[in-house]
């Protein structure tokens, strides 16, 4: 960790960095987030163990209810593209608490007397929980793919759902850090992030088609970008229109990362 070195002008103000420097940061917060995690294997069971939960969970409690009994294998193929779009909320809460706690072990402090940028520490985190997520991902599609389902486009096609799930994913982590940073306690940001996650997650096309909901839900479900996100996964995956819901996960993905960044940037700094 030589790029993260103490130098006296760094006392204080954080200094210019060069894109090369930055980027070196970034790749030794990064690899340091993911030595904690080595060190602490326990904190990756919920990426572990979440997918596999969910996916039988619903499959078989909900399935025959929601596709008909006997029906399971049909309810596989819509269920698993939507836990991909809920995948990123789920792990994008444990950013929040991650931050709060670093602030709370006093890690922080030291990166306040290093010559580094302060988005170098918030985009490292990212970095690292994308990994998790992706292997949450893999677990849930190799569940999925044990119980049934059927890619019917092309390898392309699932990449693309994968890689859109992460990319949403990326900006709801800012939104989660800005919690993280806002909030006095961990406890509190698991609080608030369940306020948020629940409306979201029941109130979409996850688990369930809209057609079945009353008229004002099935409005709140249209604008929901959970929604959106798996329609288009699933369009990826299994055929059908994409271009709708495919540009509307993106506009969701720019608009809360062009507000949530710089909230969250512009607090870390405050805060070290």
């Amino acid at each position: 960790m030589s790029t993260l070195s103490r130098t006296p002008e760094a006392q204080g103000a954080e200094p210019g960095i060069a894109l090369r420097s930055h980027l070196r940061h970034i790749g030794a917060l990064a690899r340091r987030n993911a030595l904690q995690i080595k060190q602490d294997p326990e904190s990756m069971f919920d990426v572990l163990l979440m997918p596999i939960v969910f996916v039988l969970l619903f499959v078989y409690v909900f399935g025959g209810a929601i596709a008909g009994r006997g029906n399971q294998q049909d309810y596989v193929n819509y269920l698993v593209p939507g836990l991909m779009a809920m995948m990123g909320m789920n792990v994008a809460m444990g950013i929040g608490t991650g931050i709060n706690d670093d602030f709370r072990k006093g890690v922080m402090d030291r990166f306040r007397t290093m010559p580094i940028a302060r988005s170098s520490v918030l985009i490292a985190k990212i970095i690292v929980e994308l990994g998790r997520m992706l292997v949450a991902v893999a677990i849930l599609l190799g569940m999925g793919f044990l119980l049934g389902l059927e890619v019917q486009t092309s390898a392309g096609g699932l990449l693309a759902a994968v890689a859109l799930s992460a990319v949403f994913g990326s900006a709801l982590m800012w939104v989660f850090m800005l919690l993280g940073l806002a909030l006095p306690t961990a406890q509190a940001v698991q609080g608030m992030a369940m306020l948020v996650l629940m409306p979201l997650q029941f109130g979409s096309s996850i688990f369930a088609p809209p057609s079945t909901m009353p008229g004002w839900l099935q409005a709140f479900t249209d604008y929901n970008p959970l929604s959106n996100l798996a329609d288009a996964v699933r369009g990826l995956m299994g055929g059908g229109p994409v271009a709708q819901p495919v540009w509307m996960t993106l506009a969701w993905t720019a608009g809360i990362t062009l507000v949530a960044a710089p909230l969250a940037v512009a607090r870390f700094r405050r805060k070290t």
